[in-house]
């Protein structure tokens, strides 16, 4: 990338920091870090330790170019037990070379995104293999028809603010998989699209039709609307070696890539929270630390995933406490290393969008947010253990969303704001607040109204259908997908990709 490209490239992501769209009150972007439940010496004593097991205790690494990078870069090789000891000098020049933030385009410039900092974004996630259907509201397997669907709902919805692909496509051969899901979802919406690829061929495919729809190699870096996940390590501390091939393609290649390790504490972590925090953070340094050697200065995303078991069954556990606590003291490890942070909220063990299904959608969602953590996927869509989505938990779940981006917005304390001479004049019998000219001003730049949790009387209500959210959220992610229309591909370019590529998705009638 020219010099040109790169001032470029650096206003762009300046202007995207705390960019807000044309809705006033709640916007992606704001500065979390409210919450936090690590004490700052506690951070320090768990990267001290992170930094002590890649030094004594190590990572395997089957032997692989992989494993010939560490050994060229200083690595101690134990060549009997596959496992390589990371001196802290090499983490410690990886934390110097890593971007401090991490660009992400949408397709429309309106959903930039700069991952870094504080700054908040929440959006979909994980791959789930069942989906509870619209009009059935019987769970059936995902298909391709379902990734495009419910990214049509991303794009209709203000507070999922990117497209990570939630389902599996289940009803297309394993070889058309990655790329059919990148189209599926760059199709049906304008906002960013995070995705993974399980071959360095599919990944390069998935690139070449990005590179034609930005109109080029070079802007596609420049504007990079498409990024990957990795989960390149299996906990406790092993690369995947196959993985690892497409990490470093990913690497090569200058593309933004998340770095996702998800050890379950009490399964395949320790039991203690703190060590689990201990040995995914050390997995993280780890694959950061692999990619500054591949190529120093790669957008890196450090993806923390920690979740928990339920020690009475070993079954993995979404809707947790301690799911919420850990989810935020990763995003203080990661602002520790002043680094962007990848991590998880949302998630319930419900199997229908209910009451359980709120509550630990709101605590983990919550407690990630107000942590500060930058790109929180999975906040939208999941039920049952990550094994199910449904489209009308999306539309709660923008809800939801939009109620904790308020609560990371805060409250703004100006002269104008502590309102003296409004209470002063109130208090004089001038009025009452309800009718005042600052309520009027401030009544759609200071509150959030929820779309669809239900503030009505009763009488009104009653007299509207009685509706429950669920109901109510059903009939608007039914209307949604009858009446948005994401902003299409270009024909041009939608049709030499269907040309080059083995696409499976129906094209839209125009």
């Amino acid at each position: 990338m020219g010099s040109r490209q790169r001032k470029q490239s650096r206003r762009r992501r300046e202007d995207a920091v705390g960019k807000r769209p044309s809705y006033p009150v709640v916007f992606p972007g704001a500065s979390g870090g409210w919450y936090h439940p690590l004490r700052s010496a506690d951070v320090v004593r768990i990267h001290e330790a992170a930094l002590d097991v890649l030094e004594k205790i190590g990572i395997e690494v089957q032997p692989s170019e992989c494993r010939d990078i560490w050994q060229a870069a200083g690595a101690r090789i134990d060549p009997a037990r596959n496992r390589v000891f990371i001196p802290r000098t090499l983490v410690h020049n990886a934390l110097n070379t890593a971007q401090n933030e991490v660009f992400l385009a949408g397709r429309d410039a309106r959903h930039d995104m700069c991952l870094g900092g504080q700054r908040v974004y929440m959006g979909t996630g994980g791959a789930a293999v069942k989906i509870l259907d619209l009009d059935s509201q019987r769970v059936r397997q995902t298909t391709l028809q379902d990734v495009a669907d419910v990214g049509r709902l991303v794009d209709a919805l203000d507070n999922i603010h990117f497209y990570l692909r939630c389902c599996v496509a289940r009803n297309i051969p394993a070889e058309d998989l990655d790329l059919n899901t990148y189209y599926a979802a760059l199709s049906s919406t304008t906002k960013h699209v995070t995705g993974n690829c399980f071959t360095v061929k599919s990944l390069q495919n998935v690139l070449e039709m990005g590179e034609m729809i930005a109109g080029g190699r070079d802007e596609l870096r420049e504007r990079p609307f498409l990024s990957f996940i990795t989960s390149w390590t299996v906990s406790p501390l092993r690369f995947a070696p196959e993985t690892v091939e497409v990490l470093t393609e990913i690497v090569r290649q200058e593309m933004p890539v998340f770095l996702s390790s998800a050890p379950q504490a009490g399964a395949t972590s320790p039991a203690a929270l703190a060590g689990t925090l201990v040995q995914i953070h050390a997995e993280e340094l780890s694959g950061l630390t692999y990619c500054q050697l591949v190529k120093p200065g790669t957008p890196v995303v450090l993806g923390y995933v920690p979740s928990v078991s339920d020690l009475r069954t070993g079954n993995f556990v979404g809707g947790a406490a301690e799911f919420a606590l850990m989810n935020a003291a990763v995003a203080q490890l990661g602002q520790h290393c002043n680094l962007p942070v990848y991590n998880s909220s949302g998630l319930s063990d419900a199997k229908l969008p209910d009451v359980q299904a709120g509550y630990e959608k709101g605590i983990t969602s919550l407690a990630a947010a107000l942590a500060g953590a930058n790109y929180i996927h999975h906040s939208a869509g999941f039920l049952e253990s990550m094994l199910t989505v449904a489209y009308e938990q999306f539309v709660i779940d923008d809800d939801i969303n939009g109620s904790i981006m308020r609560l990371v917005r805060g409250i703004e304390v100006t002269d104008e704001t502590l309102s003296l001479d409004v209470i002063e004049q109130v208090v004089n019998g001038e009025g009452h607040f309800l009718g005042t000219q600052q309520s009027l001003e401030l009544m759609n730049t200071e509150f959030y109204y929820p779309h669809t949790a239900d503030r009505q009387s009763r009488d009104n209500w009653q007299a509207n259908g009685s509706l429950d959210m669920r109901e109510a959220a059903r009939r608007k992610a039914k209307q949604l997908l009858k009446t948005h229309q994401p902003t299409p591909l270009s024909p041009t370019i939608d049709i030499a990709i269907r040309e080059r590529f083995n696409i499976l998705l129906p094209s839209n009638p125009t």
